[in-house]
């Protein structure tokens, strides 16, 4: 995992406290943000908004929570090029993969851009989500992990501008952190890391610093993962996209309380208190 000096720069700020709102000039961490091409095979795909560590992670997760990507092992290699705008991440990846991303490109070729790049229709907006396994992390076990996640994020500490994702175990202990300017990827960092580790994903559930969107949500089931905490809210169509997938969703998770959005058919709810 990166530490926080590589994905933080120090700048000169100005603070300003009441009452009598007297400067004090001092240096400040800041975390970076930078552009990150993916681009496979010689081809760029997509330029990502992201923190400059884990970059590795980055690709791969991205790559299966993509659909880019059915495994692991058809990613070949990854090449990071720190370049005068960025940077970009060079993959090569399985032909045949490779192939059907030709075929998604020239699908793509043509239309005109919206909030979803390349889509053109409703029916297209929301992908088909995969069934997946639940695991049952107790309540205690939820509020363990979240106890933890603020002393597995340095960046976060330092500059107060980063979201984490974890890999917890179902002692709510934390495996794996990985964290980013943007909260997708974040998600997709730890769910690389997560990958190339071979990681039983019926033995966890993933806790991420943000809210449960309709994409958080899709990117977890797209790897098999069948529990998302969240420590804000979810959406109305994140617990849509939890009720088809038969995935555990559990938002505003703060100290002492926790929100089940969606608890899979024959999952044993949580015995209520008070």
């Amino acid at each position: 995992m990166t530490d926080a000096v590589e994905c933080a720069a120090r700048l000169p700020v100005e603070e300003h406290r009441g009452p009598a709102w007297n400067a004090i000039v001092r240096d400040d961490d800041l975390t970076l943000e930078t552009p990150v091409a993916l681009v496979y095979n010689g081809i760029s795909h997509a330029v990502m908004m992201a923190s400059p560590g884990d970059l590795e992670d980055f690709a791969l997760g991205f790559s299966l929570t993509e659909g880019i990507l059915e495994h692991p092992h058809e990613l070949y290699d990854v090449e990071v090029r720190h370049e005068a705008d960025g940077i970009a991440l060079h993959l090569e990846i399985a032909s045949q993969r490779m192939a059907e991303l030709r075929q998604r490109r020239r699908s793509l070729s043509g239309k005109t851009g919206c909030g979803l790049c390349g889509t053109e229709s409703l029916e297209q907006a929301i992908r088909p989500i995969p069934s997946v396994t639940a695991p049952a992390p107790g309540d205690d076990v939820i509020q363990h992990a979240l106890s933890r996640l603020r002393e597995h994020q340095p960046i976060q500490a330092a500059t107060g501008a980063s979201h984490g994702a974890a890999w917890c175990d179902l002692n709510g202990d934390i495996l794996i952190t990985r964290e980013d300017v943007g909260r997708h990827n974040a998600l997709d960092k730890m769910i690389g890391a997560l990958s190339r580790h071979g990681t039983d994903r019926q033995a966890g559930f993933a806790l991420v610093s943000s809210r449960a969107s309709y994409e958080m949500v899709h990117k977890c089931a797209s790897v098999g993962i069948g529990a998302l905490v969240a420590v804000s809210a979810a959406t109305s169509l994140a617990v849509t996209q939890a009720e088809a997938a038969g995935l555990l969703l559990v938002g505003f998770a703060r100290p002492g309380r926790h929100l089940v959005y969606h608890r899979p058919v024959g999952m044993t709810p949580a015995r209520a208190h008070g």
